[in-house]
């Protein structure tokens, strides 16, 4: 075992183990679908990397304890008091869900000729407003028993200076910026040694850039930051699936102001293109004009702010008031040089910072010379109601869903096929 590693069976520590943009569209999803039936499946991207069947079996066994977590009293507070966008009706709906193990199929395919080594298939199944929340702890859980029993060729060797070593590069470029590691974490215990260590990095630079939170809600909660994130894919996704596909984007938006009026209206673009989005967001300037900001997810991000601001002078908005959040995949190197290019344009902007903060290790074989990789894994809104989901990133090879759904999407935006 790596420093720091645990031979003890994996146990989520707490409900709010989880990004806070699953909260958030668990309840808009409980106001607007709550009958909606939802599949989820998982997707590996690397194909010559492959699990263990003694790794898969202790997944399988960490699920089946998910049953037992559930809001304590104090967390349900700690709700009410930093989320005040949570209705009283969603935090005891909140207070009363338990997961429910039934809901997930988890089968592990072997590929070796020992039958040991293989792929693993897993979805989730059941209520929309149910299955929303299993996608964060179950990529959480499925990364940290990988990194325990498959690859154990790494530790937390000087992982607490690396991480706040990082920070202060990034303080001292003046860049804001929140953690949004989870999903693809080593581990539990490395998320909080590296939001421990930014926190100590924005305590030896206070006044210069700045720390904006993380999306961890146990974290948060934690160590007393704010909880940070809005809305993900999968809520277009599913409302376009639901709803048709014509003007998706902006009834998507619509009706999450129907449940957030004045808050967490920050708009992703990429779910059909931003291309597609920007086009049909642009046909309202009062909309343009209330929602305070983009999230850039995929695509060449040195594009996203010049086409951002087009956008926003073409129909009359000032963008130097709103703001860009970039969260694909963020490295020091590329917030150094987007920052720089905000700047120049006078576009604020800010950072979600995942991977690169709490899975960036290396090989203790190598003398800590290679790279020791994250797993390249997504968890994916495979259907609504029998109609399939489908998303169209602005990296064309990333585009997920039924084919035949992503080639009429395509059409439909008139986006290249």
């Amino acid at each position: 075992m790596g420093q720091g590693q645990s031979n003890a069976p994996y146990r989520l520590k707490s409900i709010l183990d989880s990004d806070l943009y699953k909260f958030t569209m668990q309840q808009a999803v409980r106001q607007h679908f709550p009958e909606a039936e939802a599949v989820y499946r998982f997707t590996h991207r690397d194909k010559d990397v492959f699990f263990s069947r003694r790794c898969i079996d202790a997944f399988h066994s960490a699920l089946a304890s998910f049953q037992d977590v559930s809001l304590t009293s104090d967390e349900k507070a700690w709700l009410a008091t930093k989320c005040p966008y949570f209705t009283d009706k969603y935090l005891d709906f909140l207070e009363q869900y338990r997961f429910k193990t039934e809901q997930v199929s988890v089968k592990f395919i072997p590929v070796s000729e020992d039958g040991q080594w293989g792929n693993v298939e897993i979805e989730a199944r059941g209520l929309w407003v149910d299955t929303i929340l299993w996608e964060v702890p179950m990529m959480a859980c499925l990364s940290e028993l990988y990194f325990r029993i498959d690859r154990t060729d790494w530790n937390y060797s000087g992982q607490k200076e690396l991480a706040q070593r990082k920070a202060e590069a990034l303080l001292q470029a003046d860049c804001a910026f929140s953690e949004f590691g989870t999903r693809r974490r080593r581990s539990c215990h490395t998320q909080d040694l590296v939001i421990s260590s930014i926190l100590k990095a924005a305590a030896k630079f206070p006044g210069v850039g700045k720390v904006t939170g993380t999306s961890n809600m146990f974290f948060a909660k934690k160590y007393n930051i704010a909880p940070i994130g809005t809305i993900a894919h999968e809520w277009f996704m599913g409302v376009a699936a639901l709803t048709g596909y014509d003007d998706a984007n902006i009834r998507a938006l619509r009706l999450w102001e129907e449940t957030y009026p004045n808050e967490l209206l920050v708009a992703l673009t990429d779910t059909f293109s931003t291309q597609a989005f920007f086009k049909e967001f642009s046909q309202d300037r009062e909309r343009v004009a209330k929602w305070q900001g983009l999230r850039q997810d995929s695509g060449d991000p040195l594009v996203f702010a010049p086409a951002a601001r087009a956008m926003y002078e073409g129909v009359g908005v000032d963008y130097r008031t709103k703001s860009i959040i970039y969260s694909d995949a963020v490295t020091l190197e590329k917030a150094l040089a987007l920052k720089k290019q905000c700047t120049e344009i006078g576009f604020p902007c800010s950072f979600g910072i995942g991977t690169f903060l709490t899975n960036d290790f290396h090989t203790k074989s190598s003398k800590y010379k290679e790279k020791s990789k994250a797993l390249n894994m997504v968890i994916k809104l495979y259907s609504i109601n029998n109609q399939p989901c489908v998303k169209i990133s602005d990296d064309l090879e990333k585009n997920t869903g039924d084919p035949g759904t992503v080639e009429f999407v395509k059409k439909k935006y008139g986006l290249p096929t």
